[in-house]
């Protein structure tokens, strides 16, 4: 259930019957002690009926119906709505059960690309895991989603790869290391002037679709992918090759992108290039930026593939929300392609386009995350590193612990970590990667989430109790039990923020707030030794709080573990 959503339509009913114009905008409550959630939508709506705000704030109390959900309403400073949830209302609630969207959507998310010409690195985590919880939380939401994994897979590069790759046909194990392929190719076409003409026939021979070189591309991009499927196994993230849709697979569309600005209006020819001027992108000096569709020589850039994608999401695949997950330098690119996609028809208002730009990984000195010998980092191999630190780890907590199951828990603890460490933080924030913070017990980590997880099986396994003999539901009574109910209760309200904003860090946050009132909980509240009434309703919040924070994880990617 969503509870500020509930509130709010009780709250603008009571506004409606009262005549008055507002919103409620509710809020978890920021004092408990004060209440569960409070409204401060009544001072709005007050100033705009020119009238004191505690009188209005009364009078929507007396008209407000919460019966069933409030067991109490106060007015607070100028005349904030204190709300604090029925018990029998908090005892209701399906612990970790996700709340189907009442208006559900075809949303198209757009994340990873990879350039598929090298190997996945430590630049592609943040636009995989962050655009994989997003997919997570729409779907459990019932939204249909379309993953579109935009891959780099077109482009004179692939001139020298592909011819690269024809001179050495007869070495099976040519692509195995896709990064030193990479290098050792364009080493050759900076020295060999022979291999640079090769490489650029090979070029013109792919986009005319030459069938050899196209059979030669297809074999690069398929082994090139099975690089990166290895990655996505690895994170458990839910893309595969079904959800390739690369910049190949726009080329045929990109003469009608061109033809359509120009039959818009919309194209101007500048130093022989084809451009789009848009008087909202002006540069401090009133200069418009533009925006290059066709190069003089011809050629496409990635504004008319981005543009070719955009009507493809919005016409063939019908989406009412377009999500693109992708470093915040690319921020003014998309408002112009979006801008452009409007203007040309490409699209129109009924499908919202959303960048949801993300900062950089840094190192400890404030720069972009590389090995200490200044290179960037395999994303594979930091995935062995986090499953090496973690691996050792559960060896010094449990050091009689059986081998595979010591690396089982490696595995699952120390992709955990690396993914936590990254959504925990705000989106839109750089933040500096750091091994000691992101694989420790304490703090807002996955191994804290992880350990509270296990600490409650802990609970059902000493008491040899199965915790699905228990009843659905138990009422809180004393108030650490109140304070984890309402807790687990507002599961849903953070899932609409997560989803509407593509922020996963609120649940984070959530997560960790959970864990931290249920350690309140369990150091207040024994349960095993509690009288057989107490005793299971205690256990019930146990067996909630666990249920939560085992598909809040789960949304996130990260798996939980039943021993540490």
């Amino acid at each position: 259930m969503q509870i500020k959503a509930q509130l709010s339509h009780a709250i603008e009913a009571a506004f409606s019957t009262l005549g008055l114009d507002g919103a409620a905008l509710v809020q978890t409550s920021s004092r408990p002690e004060h209440g569960d959630y409070q409204a401060n939508g009544v001072m709005a709506a007050a100033k705009r009926a020119k009238r004191n705000p505690r009188e209005v704030a009364a009078e929507v109390i007396e008209v407000l119906d919460l019966t069933g959900i409030a067991s109490k309403v106060d007015i607070a400073g100028p005349g904030f709505l204190n709300i604090t949830l029925a018990a029998d209302f908090l005892a209701g609630v399906d612990a970790g059960h996700v709340t189907a969207s009442p208006t559900p959507q075809r949303v198209v998310v757009d994340y990873s690309a990879p350039n598929l010409a090298k190997e996945m690195h430590v630049g592609h985590l943040r636009s995989t895991i962050i655009g994989d919880c997003i997919v997570r939380v729409l779907e459990a939401q019932g939204h249909t989603v379309l993953r579109q994994n935009h891959v780099g897979d077109w482009g004179t590069q692939f001139g020298m790869l592909l011819t690269y790759l024809s001179d050495n046909a007869a070495n099976s194990d040519s692509l195995a290391y896709l990064e030193d392929f990479y290098r050792a190719a364009k080493k050759r076409f900076d020295e060999d002037e022979d291999f640079q003409q090769r490489a650029r026939r090979a070029v013109v021979e792919l986009q005319a679709g030459d069938d050899h070189a196209l059979d030669m591309w297809q074999h690069f991009i398929t082994v090139s992918m099975s690089h990166c499927q290895d990655i996505y196994n690895r994170l458990d993230v839910t893309l595969d090759e079904s959800h390739i849709q690369g910049e190949s697979a726009y080329n045929d569309a990109l003469p009608g992108v061109v033809e359509q600005l120009q039959d818009k209006g919309l194209l101007t020819e500048s130093e022989g290039a084809q451009c789009v001027f848009l008087d909202e992108f002006k540069t401090k000096k009133g200069e418009i930026l533009p925006v290059i569709v066709q190069k003089s020589d011809g050629g496409y850039l990635y504004a008319t593939t981005d543009l070719a994608a955009v009507a493809y999401r919005s016409n063939e695949l019908n989406a009412d929300r377009v999500l693109y997950f992708t470093d915040a330098r690319q921020a003014l690119h998309f408002k112009q392609i979006f801008a452009v996609a409007r203007a040309a028809g490409f699209t129109d208002s009924a499908t919202s386009l959303e960048h949801m730009p993300f900062g950089a990984m840094l190192g400890d000195d404030g720069k972009p995350f590389k090995t200490r010998a200044g290179t960037v980092v395999k994303l594979a191999d930091l995935l062995d590193e986090a499953e090496l630190r973690a691996t050792r780890l559960v060896r010094s907590k449990n050091p009689d612990l059986d081998e595979d199951i010591a690396t089982e828990l490696g595995h699952v603890i120390g992709i955990g970590a690396v993914k936590y460490a990254d959504l925990s933080k705000n989106r839109t924030s750089d933040y500096v990667f750091n091994w000691e913070q992101m694989i420790s017990f304490d703090g807002n980590t996955s191994p804290y989430l992880q350990y509270a997880y296990t600490r409650i099986a802990s609970i059902f396994a000493r008491g040899q109790i199965d915790p699905q003999t228990l009843p659905a539901h138990a009422s809180a009574v004393e108030e650490p039990e109140r304070r984890l109910a309402v807790m687990i209760a507002g599961f849903n309200d953070t899932l609409e923020a997560v989803a509407s904003e593509g922020m996963p860090h609120l649940l984070c946050g959530y997560l960790y707030e959970l864990a931290t009132r249920f350690t309140s909980f369990y150091e207040a509240c024994p349960i095993l030794s509690s009288s057989a009434d107490v005793r299971e309703r205690r256990l019930v919040l146990a067996r909630q709080t666990a249920d939560t924070l085992r598909r809040g994880l789960d949304l996130l990617g990260i798996g939980v573990v039943e021993q540490m």
